[in-house]
C-alpha cells in the first residue's frame, strides 16, 4: 500500500516501498514493452520519461544508450535510433550528466552551463588552451563553419597531433573542437562507430530553438530542477543536483520558491535521513510489474548513493578495479524485478562466435532464487535476441548460475 497523509498543504509522508515504486514508474520502466514495431514515437516517450540519456564508449555488451532504450522498449532497430538521434534535429549532445543526449527543447536551459564554462568555471585545461591559443581556436571554428560536411579533428588543416597518455595525448585540434563543443559553438554528430565529427551548433538545431532568448540563469536552473524531480520521481537535494550535475547549493537556493509555488512537494520518506521532494505530476502506482537489465549508466541507477538509499542496493562499477579485486565483475548490470533490484549480472558479448556470455550472477539477500532466475533467464534471452546473438553461454558454476542455465535451456 501507498501510505501517505498530508502534514501540511505540500508536505507528505511516504513509506519505503512506495518510494521505490515512484522511482521506477518515473523512469518509465513500469510500462509494458511495445508489441508493435518500435518507432520514433517510442523513442520520444523514453526521453520524456528520463529527460536525458548518458553516453558511454564501453562496449562490453553494446553502447550504453542502446541498453537504456532496450530496457524500456524491448527489441528495436538500433540503426533507426542512431538515425533519429544524430540526424532528426530533435536531439542534441551536451555535457549535462557527463556526455549526454537531450531533447532539443531543453537546450535553452543548459546555456548557462556553457556560459560558465566559457568564463573558466569548468574545464580549466580547455579554458587555458582557448585563452593561450585564441588565433588557433578561431581558425578551427572557421574551418568547421566553412566545411560542407561534418568535420573530424584529423581533417583540420593543422590538427597539431600530440603523443602521450589519453588526455595529454589528444591533439590540440581535438581539444579545441571539444572546447568549442562545451561552450556551445559546435554540435557533435556521431556515426555508426560512435566517432565524433562537428558542425556549427546553430546548424544542428531548429531556428526556433536557436533564436529562443536566453533564459535567466535562475529560471533555467528551476526548469532543470523540475525535469530532474519529475524523472527521479522522488529525490533529495543531492539526487536532483546529480541529474544535471548542478551544484547542490544552487538547488537549495531555488527550493523555497518552487515549494511556495507548489511546483515541488516536500516529503519525508521512511528510512531516509534527508528531506525528499516530488514533482506534483508524480505517478503513485499501487504495484509495479517490471523486468529489466539496466545499463550501469542508466538514469535509474547512475547515482550510487541514491540507489543504495532507495533500493538498499550497494553498487559500484568495477571497470577500473584490478581484476583480482573485483567483487562482482567487469561490466555488471543490475536486474530490476518489479520495484526491487534483485540481482547483478556480469555480461559480455562475443560477436565473432555469436554468443552472449554470462560470466557471473549474484542474487541479493532475501530473494526467491527460482522466481528471480526464471525471470532473469527470460530477460537474458530477450537481450540476446536484441543483440542478434543466437547463443547464451553461462560460464560461472555457482549455484545461481547453474539454476540460471537450467532455465535458459528449458525452452
Amino acid at each position: 500500500m501507498f501510505l501517505v497523509f498530508m502534514k501540511s498543504r505540500t508536505h507528505l509522508e511516504i513509506d519505503a516501498v512506495s518510494a521505490r515504486r515512484i522511482a521506477v514508474a518515473a523512469q518509465g520502466l513500469h510500462r509494458p514493452r511495445s508489441e508493435a514495431k518500435v518507432t520514433q514515437r517510442h523513442f520520444r516517450r523514453v526521453f520524456k520519461d528520463v529527460g536525458l540519456v548518458q553516453l558511454d564508449s564501453v562496449q562490453a555488451i553494446c553502447r550504453s544508450h542502446y541498453l537504456v532504450f532496450f530496457s524500456r522498449l524491448g527489441k528495436y532497430d538500433r540503426s533507426k535510433l542512431d538515425e533519429w538521434i544524430w540526424h532528426s534535429g530533435e536531439i542534441f549532445e551536451s555535457w549535462a550528466h557527463e556526455a549526454s543526449i537531450l531533447p532539443v527543447e531543453t537546450e535553452p536551459f543548459v546555456r548557462w552551463k556553457k556560459s560558465r564554462a566559457r568564463k573558466g568555471e569548468t574545464w580549466k585545461g580547455l579554458f587555458e588552451l582557448a585563452n593561450s591559443q585564441g588565433e588557433y581556436v578561431r581558425d578551427v571554428m572557421s574551418q568547421v563553419s566553412l566545411a560542407e560536411s561534418p568535420i573530424r579533428a584529423s581533417e583540420l588543416s593543422e590538427p597539431r597531433n600530440r603523443s602521450g597518455s589519453w588526455w595529454s595525448g589528444r591533439s590540440d585540434g581535438q581539444k579545441t573542437l571539444d572546447w568549442l563543443f562545451r561552450i556551445g559553438e559546435l554540435a557533435v554528430k556521431r556515426d555508426k562507430n560512435f566517432s565524433r565529427s562537428y558542425v556549427p551548433f546553430n546548424s544542428a538545431i531548429s531556428s526556433e530553438i536557436s533564436h529562443f532568448p536566453d533564459p535567466l540563469e535562475s529560471d533555467a536552473i528551476n526548469e532543470l530542477i523540475l525535469i530532474s524531480a519529475r524523472c527521479n520521481g522522488i529525490s533529495t537535494v543531492s539526487d536532483i543536483a546529480d541529474y544535471f550535475r548542478i551544484k547542490p547549493s544552487l538547488i537549495r537556493d531555488s527550493l523555497p520558491s518552487l515549494l511556495e509555488q507548489n511546483k515541488l512537494l516536500s516529503a519525508e520518506v521512511e528510512g531516509w535521513k534527508e528531506n525528499a521532494y516530488l514533482h506534483p505530476s508524480v505517478s503513485v502506482p499501487k504495484r509495479i510489474e517490471a523486468s529489466a537489465l539496466l545499463s550501469p549508466f542508466d538514469s535509474l541507477v547512475w547515482c550510487r548513493p541514491r540507489i543504495e538509499r532507495v533500493f538498499n542496493f550497494k553498487y559500484r562499477l568495477e571497470i577500473y578495479v584490478p581484476k583480482e579485486k573485483r567483487k562482482y565483475g567487469y561490466y555488471v548490470l543490475p536486474f530490476l524485478l518489479n520495484e526491487n533490484l534483485v540481482a547483478r549480472v556480469d555480461l559480455k558479448t562475443f560477436r565473432s562466435t555469436g554468443k552472449l556470455l554470462v560470466k557471473g550472477i549474484h542474487l541479493e539477500k532475501g530473494v526467491d532464487p527460482e522466481m528471480v532466475l526464471s525471470e532473469l533467464s527470460e530477460e537474458i534471452k530477450k537481450l540476446s535476441n536484441f543483440l542478434d546473438l543466437p547463443q547464451v553461454s553461462v560460464t560461472s558454476r555457482s549455484k545461481p548460475a547453474v539454476l540460471l542455465s537450467s532455465f535458459l535451456n528449458s525452452h
